[in-house]
Formats: structure tokens, C-alpha cells, sequence
């Protein structure tokens, strides 16, 4: 009867193993911030582009998890071969946003323990707090208004549209004469309401202040 006890304590630790590889990784800031600095490392930012906008992590991604459509769309762009380190702003969001990740093929999947709060407490640093001033829409319609100008609407911190980043140099190499006016697709609200952009990337390309064409999304050429 105790050698059963025994075995029963050791088979239920081996579960208990079995399950949190299973499960993945939750670390503390400091595991978290080593991790982060190494290469082929995605950072994963699972709140709102509001959020987001009040101080990121560096070269973090960002989709709303409470948000399906665009959770599902942009972490379709990350690499499931390579480590993704997922964070929100306490820890319930990645926790759900991590697990559906591993559930789906992605090979590592690391949580930050208490999220940016936790971070933050550390007296780690953050960047991206939106202190910059929205373009306003006669601002934008100055600058499309002569030459041909191509309008990107998007962000650094939408997957896609860092997919899009070398499709977009390309354009402006073989385009010399088109000029490229940025609307930031997490601050430049009024302007994208103006021109109806209501996803990212969206590329509109406008003459002499006219749209003569435009593009969502990822493609191989614009």
C-alpha cells in the first residue's frame, strides 16, 4: 500500500509536468525581459490599439484579443517556429490569448507574469506613448492635394503591415515620383474616417488630390 502511495505521489508530479509543458510558460519581468532581447524573438502586445498607445514594449506587435476579426487576421502573420512572448495588461488576456496559440500550432508561446502592469513595476521601460499630435484632415488633404501621392495607412505595430514594409519600398524604388504620405492607423483617427480606412494596411494612391486607386491588406505587389 505505500509503495502504491509512492508511486501515485511520483506518477501525479510527472502529470503535473506533463501539464505545464503542455500549458507553456508564465515568467516573471526580469526571465521575460532577457528573453525579449534575443534574435527571431515576436512580441506579442494582446490589448486594444488604445492601450497599446499608452506604452508598449520594444519592436512589439499588437492585435486586440478581445477583438476576433483582428486577432485572428494578425497572428496569422507571426511564425509559429519561432518564440512568441505574449503579453497584456495584467495577465488574463494572454493567458486565453497564449493558449489559443499553442492549441494552434505555434511551437513556443511565453507569458509575461501580471502583464505591463508588472513590467512597469519593475521600472522597466516603455515606449510609444502617444505625446504626437493627430494629422488633421486639412493637414492630410494639403498634402495629397498635388503630384501623385501613395497614402499609407497602417503601423508599426500591425503584423501585416510590417509584412507589407518591403512590398511598400519596392513601389516607391520603381515609382520615383510618388510621394508617400503616412496616416498612422492607432492615432490619425479623424483622417482615416475621412478617407474611409477602416483596416490596416490600406494603401490609397491619390492624383492631384484624387483617389485613383486603393488596396488592403497583404499582397505581393501594390
Amino acid at each position: 500500500m505505500i509503495y502504491k502511495c509512492y508511486v501515485c505521489v511520483a506518477l501525479g508530479g510527472l502529470l503535473t509536468l506533463v501539464a505545464g509543458a503542455v500549458r507553456g510558460q508564465q515568467v516573471e519581468v526580469p526571465v521575460f525581459q532577457q528573453s525579449i532581447e534575443k534574435e527571431n524573438v515576436q512580441v506579442f502586445d494582446v490589448r486594444t490599439a488604445a492601450e497599446f498607445s499608452t506604452g508598449h514594449l520594444h519592436n512589439a506587435l499588437q492585435a486586440d484579443y478581445t477583438n476576433k476579426g483582428e486577432f485572428l487576421e494578425r497572428v496569422g502573420y507571426l511564425d509559429k517556429e519561432q518564440p512568441v512572448y505574449v503579453y497584456c495588461l495584467s495577465g488574463g488576456r494572454s493567458t486565453k490569448a497564449a493558449a489559443w496559440m499553442r492549441n494552434n500550432g505555434f511551437k513556443k508561446v511565453v507569458e509575461l507574469n501580471g502583464g505591463i502592469n508588472a513590467w512597469k513595476q519593475a521600472g522597466q521601460p516603455v515606449e510609444g506613448v502617444a505625446d504626437t499630435k493627430q494629422l488633421s484632415v486639412e493637414d492630410f488633404r494639403t498634402a495629397i492635394g498635388k503630384g501623385e501621392v501613395l497614402v499609407d495607412v497602417g503601423a508599426e505595430w500591425c503584423p501585416p503591415c510590417r509584412k507589407m514594409q518591403p512590398v511598400l519600398d519596392a513601389y516607391l524604388k520603381a515609382n520615383k515620383t510618388v510621394r508617400l504620405v503616412k496616416v498612422d492607423g492607432g492615432r490619425d483617427t479623424q483622417v482615416m474616417e475621412s478617407i474611409n480606412a477602416t483596416s490596416l494596411p490600406t494603401f490609397i494612391l491619390y492624383k492631384d488630390g484624387r483617389e485613383v486607386w486603393r488596396k488592403k491588406g497583404v499582397s505581393d505587389k501594390l
